[in-house]
């Protein structure tokens, strides 16, 4: 027979209200109730109960896990007293993440049915918002960087120079404004080293040394700021969201577009140019172009001060159907497992990288010339691909308001060269682009050198209820040689949306992955799939002969690594081990691994379904070899001998 329910009453310092419970339940299972009528920047982690309103027994929410309700011998109508604390707030919006985003409400969230209590604090990437405009108060002590980034944050980042010869007058010692450093933003310094942009972190120090003064003692306010071009739902003014009401705090302001003056990676270093050879191999085969993502890890970059390289390890190309003039991608069903496995090499998703290739048809390998200075470097289509990437890896920083400051996303395109070559080039779509792009202001164009800036409109004529799109303006050098101001609508160039990389290849190939000859992925195309008989020949298996040592060192092969994931034998901490075997090429703990019950495993597999030799002929197939009556089609006809078409 089911419990009868009871009614509790809880007071808090924001007033009363009454639950109705079941004596069963357990505690835990109170908390979204009660939270529905607490308000929302309650900080759910510090949430009380006590039976009374003053030295009473208090006791964490969080601590009652498995405590039922009629354990305590709470009866109908008995008043419970909550206390909590109050998370800082900004702007009617939480810095931390708030109770609905901390507290499971769904099922998808619940472990046997039972909330699952927040227990650890632990810094994340970017704090989830309420808001998308919400700032953080004092991000520098939540929000968690890359361990580069906390390394250039520590360096000065000045440029020495040596003594002038003609112009100092000081002994050794001394310094004055002809031989002091110069600052990582120096106009000079970077026009004499023919330095486009400058590094993210030259930047970031040119703009806090405008904002920040500490000789005003003023308070300390975080330099950067995202674009954010789409009307703010968080207006202070009180009137119903867009498109029921807008008004000109929330509306966003016209946007004047110009040349990005920094780049949040200077440099893209593919770790062996055998990466790129690989990855062409399905053009040269096919001539269908093709589309790859980057995995790697960034570095500091010397030639740039403060700058940042990506370095590329591995390219894997995931499901798509190629076409000669493009190419498109289908459901990449496997993509976390990919990732998981770069992560235990201790790499990222750093870029992507496609082909743009056409034979010139001279018969020596040549290519056609597609992108110049007379037409295009990164097409309006492909500005767009790249910003939806970009924007889908944001870059975690203590500098921003909001937690988070562009991405460290590349974008590398293979195309033909003014020789006929076959060259590389390096771009990254500036932070305007991608919040254009996200706030469904720019569509490509059939002509690839310019971008559409969308209509407010409908095709009825009907003002847009989906999107609101302010004026967009760029500037331009005119005929005279005077900078003016023109209207984007309904078309501006693309090369204001984004930056040039340099790129390069190291002086002598280190890469991790120094045995990449398995099978790549979703080739079925041009005739090359990934096969057990494949990773048995990979590892040195041969019917019932198994080459340990070699094994070992095949196993630096990214396509390797993501093919074995997918099988699924090898539990977390053997392919941790395998993982780690793979980048340093430890024998030893190649050898620990050959000793794992996975790994034990993994071979009784290959051997069994691998690659058998092929059984000796008979004396009567050399006889009829000699005699010249050997026939390919007997043989055949003997081994479908028996088989049943039922």
């Amino acid at each position: 027979m089911a419990s009868k329910t009871i009614l509790l009453r809880f007071e808090s310092k924001n007033g009363q209200f009454r639950l109705t419970v079941d004596p069963t339940d357990q505690f835990p299972t109170l908390l979204p109730k009660i939270l529905d009528n607490l308000p929302e920047n309650v900080d759910p982690r510090t949430l009380t109960l006590s039976n009374k309103p003053h030295n009473g027994e208090e006791r964490l929410l969080s601590s009652l896990a498995g405590v039922a309700i009629e354990r305590v011998s709470l009866r109908h109508g008995d008043k419970l007293y909550i206390k909590y604390k109050e998370q800082p707030q900004i702007n009617g919006n939480s810095a931390a993440p708030s109770a609905t985003a901390l507290q499971p409400h769904n099922s998808s969230n619940r472990l046997n049915g039972l909330p699952i209590l927040p227990t650890d604090d632990v810094p994340v990437s970017a704090l989830p918002q309420t808001s998308p405009t919400a700032p953080i108060k004092n991000p520098w002590e939540f929000v968690k960087q890359s361990p580069l980034d906390d390394r250039l944050d520590k360096k000065d980042g000045k440029i020495p120079r040596s003594l002038d010869q003609k112009m100092c007058r000081h002994g050794p010692k001394g310094m004055c404004d002809y031989c002091m450093p110069l600052e990582p933003y120096s106009p000079k310094y970077l026009e004499d080293k023919k330095i486009k942009h400058l590094s993210f972190h030259s930047y970031l120090r040119k703009i806090n040394s405008a904002t920040n003064k500490p000789e005003l003692k003023s308070s300390y306010m975080p330099p950067l700021g995202e674009p954010y071009y789409r009307v703010r739902p968080d207006c202070p003014s009180g009137h119903p969201q867009w498109p029921d009401g807008i008004c000109t705090k929330c509306q966003p302001s016209a946007i004047t577009l110009q040349p990005q003056p920094f780049r949040m990676v200077d440099h893209v270093e593919f770790a062996s140019p055998s990466l790129i050879d690989t990855f062409l191999n399905f053009w040269r085969i096919g001539g269908a172009q093709r589309v790859g993502f980057l995995y790697g890890h960034y570095e500091e970059y010397t030639e740039v001060p403060l700058g940042i390289k990506a370095v590329v390890e591995a390219i894997y190309e995931p499901p798509q159907i190629d076409e000669i003039d493009g190419c498109t991608l289908n459901e990449w069903e496997n993509e976390k497992d990919v990732d998981e496995v770069a992560r235990l090499c201790g790499l990222q998703k750093v870029g992507v990288i496609f082909t743009d290739l056409i034979d010139a048809g001279a018969g020596d390998g040549s290519v056609l010339c597609k992108r110049h200075i007379d037409s295009y470097y990164l097409s309006s289509l492909e500005v767009t691909f790249s910003a939806r990437l970009q924007a889908l890896n944001p870059k975690p920083t203590k500098w921003s308001d909001t937690g988070r400051f562009g991405s460290n996303f590349v974008t590398c395109v293979v195309s033909g060269d003014e020789d006929g070559g076959i060259a590389i080039s390096s771009f990254q779509v500036s932070n305007s682009a991608v919040e254009m792009v996200r706030a469904n202001i720019i569509e490509p164009s059939a002509d690839p050198t310019v971008m559409l800036v969308q209509s407010s409109e409908e095709e009825d004529g009907s003002e847009s209820r989906m999107r609101y799109i302010p004026e967009v303006f760029y500037r331009r050098i005119n005929e005279h040689g005077a900078s003016v101001q023109e209207n984007a609508k309904p078309s501006f160039p693309v090369e204001y949306l984004y930056v040039t990389l340099t790129h390069g290849f190291p002086k002598e190939s280190a890469g991790i992955f120094n045995a990449s000859d398995f099978s790549i992925e979703n080739r079925e195309a041009i005739g090359e799939g990934q096969e057990l008989r494949n990773v048995a020949k990979k590892l040195g298996i041969s019917g019932n002969k198994v080459e340990g040592d070699k094994g070992v060192r095949s196993v630096a092969d990214f396509h390797l690594l993501c093919f074995l994931h997918g099988m699924g034998v090898l539990n977390k901490e053997e392919e941790s081990l395998l993982c780690h075997v793979a980048r340093t090429h430890d024998l030893a703990e190649g050898f620990q691994l050959l000793n794992t019950p996975g790994w034990a495993t993994l071979l009784a597999i290959l051997q069994e379904s691998g690659e058998r030799p092929p059984k000796r002929p008979s004396p009567a197939t050399f006889e009829a070899a000699r005699n010249g009556y050997f026939d390919d089609s007997d043989q055949l006809a003997k081994r479908f001998k028996g088989a049943s078409l039922r």
